[in-house]
């Protein structure tokens, strides 16, 4: 199976990017799935149902949310309506919504995607991930119930991520970090078949503070004081993202490789 995740969306230069390029990857890259991370697309804060349907119309299959989940007020409805979003499974229990689903790509087979908040360097406390996430794959075994399985941790803390990759090791075809909108240079397969990446990066403008204008970023670092909110950064956007190409009767990973496509980076294919 060929899977692509790309990293946290952001603003009208990530969301135009997806648009642009997403439909012609798919054909290119003949890709089987697609998971996009959203939860900054809509004014760089949370995802609205709009822009979420704009996403499903452009290619993505299942779309993860992040800490910023429901920042945007009718993704409170629009996760209970739309299965294909994902918002973390260690939220609050009450939270709309679903943290992990099966989904079947176009030729009917299973996908598992799961997404789970960290607790290292949060602004606030979230339920222990570890123990969400054992839970989901005692449920959900790879090669059984699901022919391949992708985690999107989101968290700050790079050795948090870590930790969780090598706990899923052999369990998921993919773990993958989101949140700190910075690509890491580490894509790798674990030692029992497991696709990693530290950080996907952003699907945003990269001329920026992390996807957000230089300005107010620039002037809260040097003053300590801040004078106006952050806004999107509004140059071209590259795409940035995990490429995994799964063994169908495993569900382990055969390659992995890093993406960046269009914008100030130069593309690569996998």
């Amino acid at each position: 199976m060929r899977l692509l995740f790309l990293g946290d969306v952001v603003g009208r230069s990530g969301r135009d990017a997806l648009k642009s390029h997403l439909m012609t990857l798919r054909d290119e890259w003949k890709l089987d799935f697609v998971i996009v991370n959203g939860e900054n697309a809509t004014n760089g804060m949370g995802l609205s149902g709009a822009h979420a349907t704009e996403f499903f119309a452009a290619g993505a299959d299942c779309i993860t949310l992040g800490d910023h989940a429901f920042d945007q007020k009718d993704m409170m409805g629009f996760a209970d309506k739309d299965t294909r979003i994902i918002r973390p499974l260690n939220y609050a229990k009450n939270a709309p919504g679903r943290g992990a689903r099966v989904f079947s790509d176009r030729r009917g087979r299973k996908v598992l995607v799961a997404q789970v908040l960290g607790q290292v360097f949060m602004k606030r406390a979230f339920d222990d991930p570890f123990s969400a996430v054992d839970q989901v794959l005692r449920t959900y075994p790879l090669g059984g119930a699901a022919q391949a399985i992708v985690l999107d941790i989101h968290c700050e803390a790079t050795s948090e991520k870590m930790a969780m990759g090598h706990f899923c090791d052999g369990r998921v075809s993919l773990v993958v970090g989101t949140h700190t909108h910075v690509p890491t240079g580490d894509a790798m397969i674990l030692p029992n078949g497991t696709a990693y990446q530290t950080d996907a990066g952003m699907c945003g403008d990269y001329n920026s503070v992390i996807g957000m204008d230089k300005a107010e970023p620039l002037r809260r670092f040097i003053t300590g004081m801040p004078s106006g909110r952050f806004e999107p950064a509004k140059g071209e956007a590259t795409l940035s993202g995990v490429f995994v190409e799964t063994d169908d009767k495993t569900g382990k990973a055969k390659t992995v490789n890093m993406i960046r496509y269009g914008g100030k980076l130069a593309p690569a294919a996998p």
